[in-house]
C-alpha cells in the first residue's frame, strides 16, 4: 500500500487575546473627539482634527495635560478627564457601535476556550457601560486606565492583563488600534495585531498589520501565533 501523506497538525491558538476597547473592539473614538470638540467650545477656546488624533490610544490623564495646555483650561487635568468621560459614558449608554468583525472574532475565541482580557486606558465606570452590552464572561480579565500606575505605551497594563489570566505574555496576540497601544503590547512582548482605524500605525518587528477584524477567523489567529506572516490578502507582517 502506498504510505499515507502525515495528517496537517494543526497551528496552535495563543494562550490568550488581549484586546484594545476604543477604536480596537468599539467605535468609541468619535465620541471622544466630539467630547474635547464641545469642551473646547464651552471654554470659547480651539481644537483641531490634528490635536483630537494625537490623543488616540493614550493614557488618559496625559491626554488632559495635553488638552489643559492646548486649550488653555483652568482645570486639573483629572477634572478634565471627567468631563470628557461622563460626555462618552452617556453615548456608550445609548449604544455601543462595535468594530466589524470584533464581536464575532471575540465570540469564537471563547467558544474555542481562548482566554481575552480587556486592555484599556479608558476609566472603569465607562467600560463596565460598555460591557453589559456583551455576553457575561466575555473576558477574563480587564485591565482599565484607571488602575495602572502607567498607561500605553508603557507595558504595565498588558502584563497585569496577562498575569491575571495566568498566561505568558509572550504567548499571547494583543489587538490594537493606535501607535500607543501596539507599542505597550510590543513592550509587553506580545505578537500586535494592529487594526488601525483613525490614526496610522507604524511597522514594528513584533507587529502584523490586518485592514480589519471581519472575516478573520481562528486560524488567521493560530497562523499569527505560528509564524506571523501574511494569513489573507489584508493582513502583512511587518
Amino acid at each position: 500500500m502506498p504510505d499515507r501523506e502525515p495528517a496537517a497538525v494543526p497551528d496552535p491558538l495563543p494562550a490568550a487575546v488581549l484586546w484594545d476597547f476604543d477604536g480596537t473592539l468599539a467605535d468609541t473614538e468619535p465620541s471622544w473627539f466630539a467630547a474635547e470638540y464641545a469642551l473646547a467650545a464651552e471654554h470659547d477656546t480651539t481644537w483641531t482634527d490634528a490635536d483630537a488624533h494625537a490623543l488616540v490610544g493614550s493614557e488618559l490623564l496625559e491626554s488632559g495635560r495635553y488638552i489643559r495646555e492646548r486649550m488653555g483650561l483652568d482645570l486639573e487635568p483629572a477634572a478634565i478627564v471627567e468631563l470628557l468621560i461622563d460626555r462618552v459614558e452617556a453615548d456608550v449608554r445609548r449604544g455601543v457601535v462595535w468594530r466589524p468583525g470584533a464581536r464575532e472574532l471575540l465570540a469564537a475565541l471563547r467558544a474555542a476556550g481562548v482566554p481575552c482580557a480587556l486592555v484599556t486606558m479608558s476609566y472603569a465606570r465607562m467600560v463596565d457601560a460598555a460591557l453589559t452590552q456583551l455576553p457575561p464572561e466575555s473576558f477574563g480579565a480587564i485591565v482599565t486606565g484607571d488602575e495602572v500606575t502607567h498607561g500605553k505605551p508603557h507595558p504595565e497594563a498588558y502584563l497585569t492583563a496577562a498575569t491575571r489570566l495566568g498566561v505568558d505574555p509572550t504567548a499571547c496576540i494583543a489587538i490594537e488600534d493606535s501607535p500607543a497601544g501596539a507599542a505597550s503590547a510590543e513592550a509587553a512582548g506580545a505578537h500586535v495585531l494592529v487594526v488601525p482605524h483613525h490614526v496610522e500605525v507604524p511597522d514594528g518587528p513584533g507587529r502584523t498589520h490586518a485592514a480589519g477584524l471581519e472575516g478573520l477567523g481562528l486560524n488567521d489567529i493560530a497562523r499569527l501565533v505560528r509564524s506571523g506572516r501574511r494569513t489573507d490578502a489584508d493582513v502583512t507582517d511587518s
